[in-house]
């Protein structure tokens, strides 16, 4: 079941991102740090209504943020449409003893289903460069390479940035 986070949510949130971080850093992918993503990060995305969870047995195994704001960093872009009505996906994580069962597709899912039903024109996303698994993950779904950016607090290496138009 996918649905919106809650606050009381955030020990397992957290917990869910920092296995992800070690199992990525496990495999040389340095693309979450310490710094990132941050309680107060996800805080900010449950006030917002922009923090989903997927849970199993009513406990969160996976998040994804569908957001409406567009990031200063992806200004530079050369979109496949204009930047007034699309959404933004965020911080897309499966808990390692979760994954390879569907649940990425599943949540990625949902986002694109509620981008369809609310008439975005894209799904807008960036990924790390290093992380090859993630890039051909948003490939396989349609989505496009258009660009990289580079969000200097999180990582010296550049981010893809993905257009899915809708």
């Amino acid at each position: 079941m996918i649905r919106p986070a809650k606050l009381g949510e955030m020990t397992d949130i957290i917990a869910i991102t920092k296995a992800c971080a070690a199992q990525l850093i496990k495999n040389n992918i340095f693309q979450w740090s310490p710094s990132y993503p941050t309680i107060s990060i996800f805080e900010n995305d449950i006030q917002r209504k922009e923090l989903y969870v997927m849970e199993i047995d009513e406990k969160p195994v996976g998040t994804i943020v569908i957001s409406t704001h567009m990031d200063q960093e992806y200004i530079p872009v050369k979109w496949l449409t204009p930047s007034y009505n699309n959404l933004y996906i965020h911080r897309l994580a499966v808990h390692p003893d979760h994954q390879k069962k569907g649940y990425a597709q599943q949540l990625m899912s949902y986002a694109e289903n509620q981008g369809r039903a609310n008439k975005y024109a894209s799904i807008r996303l960036d990924t790390f460069s290093q992380n090859k698994r993630n890039q051909l993950f948003y490939e396989i779904r349609g989505y496009q390479k258009l660009g990289d950016i580079y969000f200097p607090k999180q990582s010296i290496d550049h981010f893809h940035c993905y257009e899915l138009v809708l």
